[in-house]
């Protein structure tokens, strides 16, 4: 029995995490949800986007299973996803992006891990404005030798487990010398540690340029925080949008399983949102409890759902009149 801290989040987030957890159910794993609340909802509720009782069921399961959350742009309070991974120390952000048999795009060879760091950079929240009228503000990245060694390792780590062959390294260390330059050296340092393993580094600009034109070129990157943000929702525009990637936020001994995509709140209560990112960050979350049976499962019924484009979302086919329950009970049927 795996316990697991369930938060169902904001906008779409309970439809669609309905369906994933009837699919992982599915598998015959057996699993504790334990629900908990966060987002905008729990914020209009209690007064604050993470009640004590969330953290609290996290600290206990260290595992968490988490749907799309609002966060406000300007004011309004800080991302919950930032604060539960610098709380729990989830210093590893992984986001596969892969072409989808079935899914138009204007590639056929993607195959991308983003490996972004996710503590620390420009996402500590060290900001503040410097004039009483708040008309300059300032923020601060910081980027310690501790933290690269430990991102830069997983990311060559995973390139092992994973019968990977290369790893690329963005930076911007050519103007940046300090922060990003810190994180470079690292890896040149790391590399050479991997010798089964291509290295290669790029500034990233250039990176974003090479991966619209060739992504095949790529196979895990490892970044830094705010570049892998961009980096990874760059990769999904490549294999068919945000509905389509998972991603999960790896600690030394905690783990949060998250949606990458918004609550969407414009198609709330439609039964029009895609599954698909939920489902799979589900087999992650499989595969990182030792269920590899199970997620192998969930994958390959995913993968036949969308290569079939009967029963799926609109935003796959436009044809379809299949909505979110009767895709999600689709990828059931599918399962072997």
């Amino acid at each position: 029995m795996h316990n697991v801290t369930l938060i169902k989040g904001d906008g779409i987030g309970p439809s669609i995490m309905e369906e994933a957890v009837k699919v992982i159910d599915a598998t015959g794993v057996q699993i504790n949800w334990e629900e908990a609340e966060a987002g905008l909802g729990a914020y209009e509720k209690y007064g604050t986007p993470i009640p004590d009782e969330t953290v609290e069921s996290f600290t206990r399961n260290r595992v968490a299973f988490k749907g799309p959350l609002t966060t406000l742009s300007g004011g309004g309070f800080r991302s919950i996803n930032v604060v539960l991974r610098q709380k729990f120390n989830l210093y590893a952000n992984v986001r596969p992006a892969r072409i989808w048999p079935g899914v138009k795009t204007r590639f056929e060879d993607v195959d991308i891990v983003v490996v972004r760091e996710n503590t620390q950079g420009l996402y500590c929240g060290l900001e503040h404005y410097l004039t009483p009228e708040k008309d300059v503000a300032e923020s601060l990245a910081v980027v310690t030798r501790e933290a690269s060694e430990k991102i830069i390792r997983y990311a060559f780590e995973y390139a092992v487990d994973n019968n990977r062959k290369k790893v690329t390294v963005c930076h911007k260390a050519n103007i940046l010398k300090f922060t990003q330059g810190l994180f470079l050296d690292v890896a040149r340092e790391i590399a050479p540690r991997y010798p089964a393993i291509e290295f290669d580094e790029k500034i990233i600009d250039a990176a974003c340029m090479h991966m619209v034109m060739n992504p095949a070129q790529f196979d895990v990157v490892v970044t830094t925080n705010l570049f892998g943000d961009i980096l990874s929702d760059l990769t999904a525009g490549l294999v068919g949008g945000l509905g389509l990637i998972p991603g999960a936020n790896i600690g030394a001994d905690a783990a949060l399983f998250e949606a990458v995509h918004g609550s969407a709140p414009d198609i709330t209560g439609k039964n029009l949102a895609n599954p698909t990112a939920v489902i799979m960050v589900g087999a992650m979350m499989l595969k990182h409890l030792g269920e590899d049976a199970a997620s192998e499962r969930v994958e390959r019924a995913v993968k036949k759902v969308i290569f079939e484009g009967t029963f799926v979302t609109p935003d796959l086919n436009p044809n379809s009149r299949a909505g979110t329950t009767e895709m999600g009970q689709a990828i059931r049927d599918a399962m072997v």
